[in-house]
């Protein structure tokens, strides 16, 4: 990793306006930063599944004041019903809220979260919607950055916080499938668009290496479907693709699964991709550095959220005090390993694969401290 000295930098372009972007903008303009976000979509975008906000996250909203807010649009889920494949209850599991949480620990829908920072950081930091980078060319001074349709600029250091599919991590470190390991799980959402029999309960249905989620959020239902497979000439941004595949995947079950189905392909607003994990030797080159899922995407179990925002804390403090990219990547590595080693743990939680593994995943529900 090359150091570089952050001591009288101030303009710092971030590509990716949402979670880890609009806390690290918040910090930085705080710390005598300019800021400017750039954002590939128009807004920001109005669905998400919902996420966590626990661990080292919660010290950073506290500080940002933004704490009470995030707990006004949480959602309120008390319990986890865990269903066998006719729809049948296995077992039951309470949510954190739900066990008298004492540490201030959130679920949120992801867009409301975004949303949430968006609004603490917008003014004190230049935001470009509806553009996105096309070039990166760094210097001992600086980086030279062309964009879409913004005139080209120049700043001191440029952070990449656009998500698995960075596009600052493949224009300054490659191409991505240098850097992205998929784990064969795949993940699609989409709104319910109808109202939930259970308000407060989180419906899961587990077959063999499928699962089907009805999660009633705040205001908005969201179903999910999460299973395993090896898939050929798989594009993230093609809808059509992934309404087949998700179909193929669950033509055969029952319970409330083609009715589901027939809700994910009749609708607009749907997101697919495969779950990875993204492993670089480094996070920075010279002036630019990744953040959140471009640097190390973990999210499976709703971490991901919870890790962007205190990394983007950590970076922010890291440029603050002079220390640079160095210190930032030492210390939130510490918390971004254990995760990624835990990743076959958690799959084998919420995704089984075998009969077996999910009549034991099962009866590990059922006598667990926290079942319901």
């Amino acid at each position: 990793m090359t150091a570089v000295t952050v001591v009288g930098m101030r303009t710092v372009l971030i590509s990716g306006a949402g979670v880890a972007g609009s806390t690290l903008a918040y910090f930085l303009a705080r710390n005598g930063f300019a800021p400017t976000v750039v954002e590939r979509s128009r807004g920001l975008r109005s669905s998400g599944n919902p996420v966590d906000v626990r661990g080292p996250a919660v010290p950073v909203v506290e500080k940002m004041g933004v704490l009470p807010r995030l707990k006004e649009v949480a959602t309120r889920t008390t319990r986890m019903r865990l269903l066998d494949a006719e729809g049948r209850q296995v077992a039951t599991m309470a949510m954190p809220a739900a066990r008298g949480n004492e540490v201030n620990e959130v679920e949120v829908p992801r867009a409301d979260l975004a949303a949430v920072l968006h609004e603490a950081a917008r003014d004190d930091a230049e935001y470009l919607f509806d553009d996105a980078i096309t070039g990166l060319s760094q210097d001992e001074h600086g980086v030279e950055v062309t964009f879409d349709h913004a005139t080209p600029r120049r700043f001191d250091l440029v952070i990449g916080a656009d998500g698995l599919h960075s596009n600052v991590r493949r224009l300054a470190f490659g191409p991505e499938r240098d850097y992205v390991r998929p784990t064969g799980i795949h993940v699609a959402t989409t709104p319910l668009g109808e109202p939930v029999d259970h308000p407060h309960d989180v419906l899961i249905q587990n077959t063999p290496g499928r699962m089907v989620s009805i999660h009633p959020g705040r205001d908005k239902a969201l179903v999910a479907f999460i299973f395993r497979a090896t898939l050929d000439g798989f594009e993230h941004r093609d809808p059509a693709q992934h309404k087949r595949i998700v179909t193929e995947a669950y033509a055969d079950l029952g319970w409330r699964v083609p009715h589901l189905l027939d809700r994910f392909r009749a609708a607009d607003d749907v997101f697919f991709d495969a779950v990875s994990v993204v492993d670089l030797p480094s996070w920075s080159r010279d002036r630019i550095a990744l953040l959140g899922d471009a640097a190390s995407c973990v999210s499976l179990l709703g971490d991901g959220s919870s890790l962007a925002i205190a990394g983007a804390h950590s970076l922010a403090t890291a440029l603050a005090d002079g220390s640079g990219f160095a210190r930032y990547e030492t210390e939130h590595r510490a918390r971004v390993l254990p995760k990624q080693r835990a990743i076959k743990r958690s799959a084998a939680l919420l995704v089984p694969k075998t009969r077996l593994g999910l009549a034991a995943r099962n009866l590990a529900a059922r006598v667990l401290p926290n079942a319901a």
